[in-house]
C-alpha cells in the first residue's frame, strides 16, 4: 500500500486496480481494512481504529483515495466533496480513439441500473437520473491509444466511463462500457491522478499526486510527461 499523504486528521493512499474500497457482498478484504491495519501497527493502537470514507473509486480504477482518521474530519470532508469550489479532482484516462474535439465539457443526466451495476446517460432530465458534468482535454497519443486529462465536477456512478462512451470513446480494459479486451490485471486505464483541496482542519491547500500503475501503456505516457512532451491542465 502506497501512502501519498498523512497527518493527524487525514490519510491518502494510491489505490491499485482491482482493489475493493469498502466491504460488499463478497466479504473480500478491502482498502479500508488495509489502512486500519497500517494505522494500528504504526501507532501501536490496542483497540479498533477509525477510518472514514468520504468518497469512492470504482474497483477497476486506480489512484488517490482520501480517508478520514477522525469523525470530525470525515464530517468536514463529506461537505468538502459536495462543494465544487473547494476541491479539484483530476483523472487520466487512456482511450481507444482520438476524441472528436481537442477539449470539451460534457453534461448529461446519469441513471444507475442497480441490477446490472451500470449507468446510462441521457441528454435531458430523466426521472431518477442525476446531473453529471466533466471536462476533458486530449494531452498525448501513442500508436494505439490516447491520453485524456479529465476534471470531474460531479461524482456520479461510473461517470467518466459513461460520459466518454457518449462520444464513442472506450477506456482501455473497460469491458462493461464497450472496450473489446480485458486488461491482464482486470483493471481499467482510468486513474485518479491529482486531488487539490482545502484541508478539513488546517484550512490550508493540499495537493496530492498519484503515479499510475506500472504497465507498458501507462509507462509510455509517463515517459512522455517527464520528457515534457505534454503538460497537465492543472500544474503538478
Amino acid at each position: 500500500m502506497q501512502i501519498l499523504y498523512e497527518d493527524n486528521h487525514i490519510i491518502a493512499v494510491n489505490k491499485a486496480c482491482g482493489e475493493l474500497v469498502q466491504s460488499d457482498i463478497t466479504k473480500e478484504r478491502t482498502l479500508v481494512d488495509d489502512v486500519k491495519d497500517y494505522l494500528k501497527l504504526k501507532y501501536n493502537k490496542p483497540g479498533n481504529v477509525y477510518v472514514g470514507l468520504p468518497h469512492r473509486l470504482d474497483r477497476p480504477t486506480s489512484g488517490i483515495m482520501l480517508l478520514a482518521k477522525t469523525g470530525k474530519s470525515l464530517e468536514r470532508l463529506n461537505k468538502l466533496f459536495s462543494k465544487r469550489d473547494e476541491i479539484t479532482k483530476t483523472y487520466w484516462a487512456v482511450v481507444n480513439k482520438r476524441p472528436p474535439k481537442h477539449e470539451d465539457t460534457l453534461e448529461h443526466y446519469l441513471k444507475k441500473n442497480q441490477e446490472r451495476n451500470k449507468s446510462y446517460a441521457y441528454d435531458q432530465p430523466t426521472p431518477g437520473a442525476k446531473f453529471a458534468r466533466l471536462s476533458y482535454r486530449h494531452v498525448a497519443s501513442i500508436e494505439r491509444y490516447h491520453l485524456l486529462e479529465i476534471e470531474l465536477f460531479t461524482g456520479r456512478h461510473h461517470q467518466i466511463r459513461v460520459q466518454l462512451g457518449t462520444i464513442n470513446l472506450q477506456i482501455k480494459g473497460d469491458l462493461k462500457y464497450g472496450f473489446q479486451r480485458a486488461n491482464d490485471d482486470k483493471g481499467i486505464h482510468l486513474h485518479s491522478r491529482k486531488l487539490v483541496f482545502v484541508h478539513p482542519v488546517k484550512k490550508t491547500q493540499v495537493a496530492i499526486l498519484a503515479e499510475p500503475p506500472d504497465d507498458p501503456v501507462w509507462n509510455e505516457f509517463i515517459k512522455m510527461f517527464r520528457e515534457n512532451q505534454f503538460s497537465p491542465v492543472t500544474p503538478v
